[in-house]
């Protein structure tokens, strides 16, 4: 009997133990994981932080067919270099091909006629001349001179009528040709093939969800940083900047500025930050970069950081100078 007491109180106790250990246990942090990399950190004592974009120099261009329409054939793939005017995508042209049978066979019948007319023009003016240069009045009446004369301007006024009609079937022609060729879709610049969104056999709509085909200029790219409305009076033109990667903290790109756009936004380009505004308004502005030693692309996101340090000095002047002015007054 003494034995089970003792026994009941030692599991007691480690039961008491046990417990405490669970609480100590639960009790304790993990600690914090190590980041892959560094987070960029901005070279400059003042800085406008902003999140940017990479994209081609003259921007994407979102190619669009002229009309809806079967796509029968693709002329190229992602990553080609194209120039300018370069196929890129076929419609079908089988209706407008039919077309321009029809109309091409109306047009050499009207020439055959214009020719067959063009010698019965000539033939009635030199008859029109004969009778002409007969003056005695026995051997050529005057009705007969008249009949003739009528008979050259009813010819030329048909040979007129004839080159009317040639000209419509031409006109006609060339119209198809140019619908035909049109049916091709071409480069409006030279560029690289960013993405191919349409494949052969597939029908392209005009106004589509995302563009058929998108093309960059990726030789040269800029950058479009998108600052915060708030932030947007503490950056001047000229203002120096970097951009940084962001698997890349470390490595600093040098910006060169370019323009302000100075139409205010909505915010389009996420970061995906938990703590990020979606319903703001941003000034944006453009600079231009030398390709770094590492690989980027265009559409990859990056940090930038701007020197506020000339909009501080200029913010710092304008108080003297007004005060400048009213000592003068």
């Amino acid at each position: 009997m003494i034995v089970l007491k003792r026994l009941s109180v030692w599991l007691a106790l480690a039961g008491v133990g046990f417990a405490a250990w669970v609480l100590i246990g639960a009790n304790q942090k993990d600690p914090m994981p190590q980041p892959i990399s560094e987070p960029p950190r901005s070279p400059y004592q003042q800085t406008v932080a902003a999140s940017g974009i990479i994209e081609a120099v003259n921007e994407n261009v979102r190619i669009a067919p002229p009309v809806a329409g079967l796509i029968i054939k693709m002329f190229v793939t992602v990553g080609d270099q194209v120039d300018e005017q370069a196929p890129l995508f076929q419609l079908d042209d089988r209706d407008l091909r039919a077309q321009l049978l029809t109309r091409g066979a109306a047009i050499p019948p009207i020439r055959a006629q214009i020719d067959e007319q063009q010698y019965r023009i000539g033939d009635l003016d030199t008859q029109f001349r004969r009778l002409k240069s007969v003056h005695d009045e026995r051997a050529v009446s005057e009705d007969d001179v008249k009949r003739t004369w009528y008979a050259l301007e009813m010819a030329k006024r048909s040979s007129q009528r004839l080159d009317a009609n040639l000209k419509q079937a031409v006109a006609q022609r060339d119209e198809v040709s140019l619908l035909l060729e049109r049916l091709t879709v071409r480069a409006p610049r030279r560029g690289t093939i960013l993405q191919v969104n349409v494949r052969a056999g597939e029908y392209a709509t005009l106004n589509p969800a995302e563009p058929l085909i998108l093309l960059g200029e990726t030789e040269q790219l800029q950058v479009r940083a998108d600052v915060d409305e708030v932030n947007a009076p503490l950056v001047t033109p000229d203002a120096r900047g970097v951009a940084s990667i962001r698997s890349m903290g470390g490595q600093k790109i040098p910006l060169r500025f370019v323009r302000i756009e100075p139409f205010v936004v909505p915010k389009k380009s996420l970061t995906g930050d938990n703590t990020e505004r979606v319903d703001t308004r941003v000034l944006q502005i453009i600079y231009r970069f030398d390709r770094p030693s590492f690989p980027v692309y265009a559409g990859q996101q990056v940090d930038v950081f701007i020197d506020r340090q000339a909009a501080s000095l200029s913010n710092r002047e304008q108080p003297s100078t007004l005060r400048t002015g009213e000592d003068r007054s």
